[in-house]
């Protein structure tokens, strides 16, 4: 059985007031009418209440539609007995279309309003001593009225169940779909964050790493070299921190605020020059335009990383840095003279051997649609080419391709 709502809760009492009405009312006609029978009418009607209580009292019938079909059958038989004594108990077919079409399955419950009409129908007519129009009319009419409305409120309550099923279902799909965002976001932040610890914090861990390497090698006997590579390497670590704390209060570099991209890259390349064994070289070709932020950050970010992996790996003499404004694109080019490497053996990632930088070139670069092409060969150097449009799509561009 279905747990009740507030709405069939007061028709079942409703109903349940219904059939003790209708037993008083036939106990009562049985005394006002003298019948000789009233003493019997009264206790089977006594005996049909009874019966009708145990039904909504005892757990069992609630649990069972087997117990509840057997009950119902008991009511039934008792019933009959009070109909052939009292033509009044013929009214009691009423509360009973409803019993039956609530209690048995579709087929079984028409079956038994139908066993019923024809009962009640028969009752009357005996009682009144004949058959005529005015006594089928009424038992069929509650009979079909009964049908009608408890098929439709079986099927208001089907279409009721279905749209909750379905609610749940979507309130389900919504909170994976929640589930799924707030995963990829987790993800898409590490993956920022790793860029942007490699482009930043570890490439300039590393320029210190080599500058202190160099110092070492000069003393004792060069202690003045020595000592410049320290002061390097203590500005490197300056510029690092500065670094940090952009990053962790998630500014744009150090580098660019107050300036141009081409004035960063610039400096970029005075300091590795400085910092490195390397000549490096700035150009800067075409005629510079506004960039948007991610852009300007984005190329800045890959000369470094590609800069810190030429003093590292490439053993290079020379560096040519050209950041070039082609119209609807801007690209950054780092070519140098040294040992080159196989672009299609690049080792995976890792933190010691390295082999992040270009994987986070190319993520960088496809999140702002844009390209990273890579030539080398060994022992002919290396030229790395990332390329950006110089303009993002508006929602109003989008809308108008749609």
């Amino acid at each position: 059985m279905n747990e009740l709502t507030p709405t069939t809760r007061a028709l079942t009492w409703c109903l349940h007031l219904l059939v003790f009405g209708l037993l008083a009312l036939t106990a009562v006609r049985a005394v006002a009418d003298t019948a000789p029978d009233a003493v019997t009418v009264i206790a089977v009607a006594a005996v049909l209440g009874l019966v009708y209580a145990a039904g909504p009292l005892l757990p069992v019938f609630s649990r069972s539609r087997r117990a509840a079909a057997g009950w119902l059958a008991v009511v039934g038989a008792v019933w009959l007995v009070l109909l052939v004594l009292a033509a009044e108990g013929g009214y009691l077919a009423f509360p009973l279309f409803f019993l039956q079409l609530h209690l048995l399955s579709r087929r079984a419950g028409l079956f038994a309003v139908v066993v019923t009409t024809l009962a009640a129908v028969g009752a009357f007519a005996g009682h009144q001593g004949g058959f005529t129009v005015a006594v089928a009319i009424g038992p069929a009419l509650g009979a079909a009225v009964a049908v009608a409305v408890v098929w439709g409120y079986q099927a208001l309550y089907r279409e009721s169940e279905r749209r909750r099923q379905l609610i749940e279902e979507l309130t389900a799909t919504r909170a994976d779909l929640a589930a799924a965002q707030h995963t990829a976001g987790v993800l898409e932040e590490r993956e920022r964050l790793a860029r942007e610890i490699h482009d930043t914090l570890a490439q300039g861990l590393s320029s210190i790493q080599l500058l202190l390497r160099a110092a070492e090698r000069a003393l004792p006997g060069q202690a003045k070299a020595a000592v410049g590579y320290v002061g390097q390497a203590r500005q490197a670590a300056v510029d690092n921190l500065a670094e940090a704390r952009r990053f962790v209060a998630a500014l744009a570099p150090p580098a660019l605020e107050g300036g141009t991209l081409a004035g960063a890259l610039e400096r970029l390349c005075a300091t590795t020059s400085a910092r490195h064994p390397l000549t490096v070289r700035f150009h800067l070709t075409g005629r510079p335009v506004p960039l948007p932020t991610p852009h300007e950050v984005a190329l800045l970010r890959i000369a470094q990383s590609a800069l810190s992996n030429t003093a590292r790996h490439a053993r290079a003499g020379r560096v040519e840095v050209t950041l070039s404004y082609l119209g609807d694109r801007v690209a950054v080019d780092v070519v140098d003279d040294g040992i080159g490497f196989d672009p299609l053996e690049t080792p995976a990632s890792d933190a010691d051997a390295g082999g992040f930088g270009l994987p986070a070139m190319r993520a960088r670069l496809h999140a702002l649609g844009g390209t990273l092409i890579v030539e080398s060969a060994p022992g002919r150097g290396t030229a790395l080419a990332a390329q950006l449009p110089t303009h993002t799509a508006s929602p109003s561009d989008d809308e108008a391709h749609r």
